[in-house]
């Protein structure tokens, strides 16, 4: 554990090393993401809670600590961990750069191969952070059933690993829609308030 927290710790500082102001900077969108996720971190916990204490029969309490420090742990470590890895990729395959918004096939790998850190299209933002944000979704939700079935094992060793891992995923499910709901609902409301 203590080697995942040191190289978490060491990919945030990579990511905090300042840089000279550009206004082409771009989007990074753990900065999006992120706050979205933490604000929605205790309705997420009560909502996978309960479906837990009513998969397994578990007392409520329970089935809350249980999915309470899956999610925080998921939630500040997955997430931010998940997201450096897909930077990374971005940037090892050529995806850090303008690569131009002339078709369908730039538009989809804009918001998909450069979904951890936008390019800049100024004009195009309005509708690539919340895509981005939908796409990153996935792989965060990957991250989150691996990382919250492992620490559910640890502290539900009496449930059997295929049902607690299957009840993980439907939680997770059902969270990841709620959250990318509200996404696309904001997304809506806010193009067409401007």
């Amino acid at each position: 554990m203590w080697r995942f927290t040191i190289l978490l710790l060491m990919v945030i500082a990579i990511c905090l090393i300042p840089e000279p102001a550009n206004a082409n900077a771009g989007v990074p969108m753990i900065f999006v993401t992120l706050p979205w996720m933490l604000v929605a971190l205790i309705p997420v916990i009560l909502l996978e809670g309960l479906i837990m204490a009513r998969r397994h029969t578990l007392s409520y309490l329970r089935a809350g600590k249980i999915m309470g420090l899956a999610n925080a742990v998921s939630t500040i470590f997955g997430v931010p961990l998940t997201w450096g890895i897909l930077l990374g990729v971005q940037i090892l395959t050529g995806g850090g750069s303008s690569h131009g918004m002339d078709g369908t096939l730039d538009r989809f790998l804009a918001v998909t191969w450069q979904a951890p850190w936008l390019v800049p299209y100024e004009s195009e933002l309005y509708w690539m952070i919340p895509a981005a944000f939908l796409f990153l979704s996935v792989p965060f939700f990957l991250a989150s059933w691996f990382i919250e079935t492992f620490i559910a094992r640890k502290m539900a060793a009496d449930i059997p690993l295929p049902a607690l891992r299957r009840s993980v995923l439907n939680a997770n499910l059902v969270s990841y829609c709620l959250i990318d709901a509200a996404v696309i609902i904001a997304a809506i409301m806010f193009h067409q308030a401007g």
